[in-house]
């Protein structure tokens, strides 16, 4: 019932972005210049039919193959082929057809626009829940994302075991979606506006860590958040005092992971040489690693930048010979700065916003 809910709302009921009735489903207005400059190349069509909540481009995407979960009409499919470059791929995988139509019937027009001599882009029809039925050889992907899509889906576990076993060890799962700060009730659940407006499925911000590590991704790294304004009166009477959160995770397929943040005494030294993060680079909200800049960081933090794509980047100090305990700072909090209400402003939780 629910994936016909879905399929109705993103297939009939809205026909643009402007039909939504909440805030929940669209991405803040502030960018890089660098993706408005993207976007502005996707068709005005694709752009219409636009229905995520954040912004899903992580760094160095050069040359990499890439799967977009619940792609819709293939905004970020398309601004995604113009990062991965002509030498690189995007596959975008959507179950309802008149989104996944719009996204096909403009292929050929970005390949011309992007001026590359052949299509980088393929949309498949399939559930983000079955992905193991695309065809995609398992380990063969270097990174996915997903632009507010897993709230609505029936299997979160089983999307997130799906895009794990997809990844390459040091691959990449990077996401935005909605969350809650409580577990929802059910009459919540089962409201068809409410689901299809990306709340009635929200997760609570626990129980998908827990998701995630039961998937295999230990410690989940939370990069961006936001508090969504629910203002629709009729809305906000069925939701009560539940708050809901805009956030952008990244969690790396990396076996070594703790569930928590230990201490072995090491550090990173960022060669500043990310293009567009010279002076900086952020691996989340609590990792913004300076240039040049001897910065301590726990052992997860380690492996994340020198067992993935990040490591030419990095000087790395230390190893695994000696352990110090538990890295100073983790707490069990709401990891959302928005949250900063319930008192939980700069808190990390253990496998949520990483390290302080």
């Amino acid at each position: 019932m629910t994936l016909d809910i879905v399929k109705t709302y993103y297939g009939e009921t809205l026909q643009t972005s402007a039909d939504l009735k909440t805030s929940a489903c669209c991405a803040p207005g502030a960018m890089p210049q660098g993706v408005r400059d993207m976007l502005a190349k996707v068709h005005p069509e694709v752009k219409a039919k636009f229905y995520g909540c954040g912004l899903v481009a992580p760094e160095l995407l050069e040359g990499m193959r890439v799967l977009d979960l619940g792609c819709g009409a293939g905004q970020d499919v398309y601004m995604l082929a113009q990062m991965v470059g002509p030498k690189g791929r995007v596959v975008g995988v959507d179950m309802t057809p008149p989104q996944i139509e719009v996204a096909r019937r403009h292929i050929d027009w970005h390949a011309k626009a992007f001026g590359y001599c052949c299509a980088n882009t393929e949309f498949r029809d399939g559930y983000i829940e079955k992905l193991g039925e695309l065809g995609l050889p398992p380990a063969s992907l270097d990174v996915v994302v997903s632009n507010c899509v897993i709230n609505l889906s029936v299997d979160k576990l089983a999307v997130l075991k799906g895009a794990f076993d997809l990844l390459k060890p040091g691959g990449e799962l990077y996401f935005a979606d909605v969350y809650a700060d409580r577990r929802l009730p059910e009459n919540v659940k089962a409201d068809p506006v409410l689901y299809g407006e990306c709340l009635g499925g929200a997760l609570y911000w626990n129980d998908f860590h827990n998701l995630a590590k039961q998937a295999g991704f230990a410690d989940p790294r939370l990069v961006t958040d936001r508090e969504l304004d629910v203002t629709d009166p009729e809305l906000t009477a069925k939701l009560g005092q539940a708050r809901f959160f805009s956030a952008t995770y990244r969690l790396f397929k990396l076996d070594a992971l703790e569930t928590h943040c230990e201490d072995y005494g090491q550090a990173v030294i960022y060669k500043g040489t990310v293009k567009g993060s010279e002076h900086a680079i952020t691996l989340d909200s609590h990792h913004v690693i300076e240039t040049g800049k001897v910065f301590p960081v726990c052992g997860n933090t380690w492996r994340m930048l020198h067992d993935t794509r990040f490591a030419p980047h990095f000087d790395f100090i230390g190893d695994f010979a000696r352990h110090y305990g538990i890295f100073a700072g983790c707490g069990t909090s709401l990891p959302y700065v928005a949250g900063a209400a319930t008192g939980a402003a700069g808190a990390c939780a253990p496998g949520g916003g990483g390290c302080c």
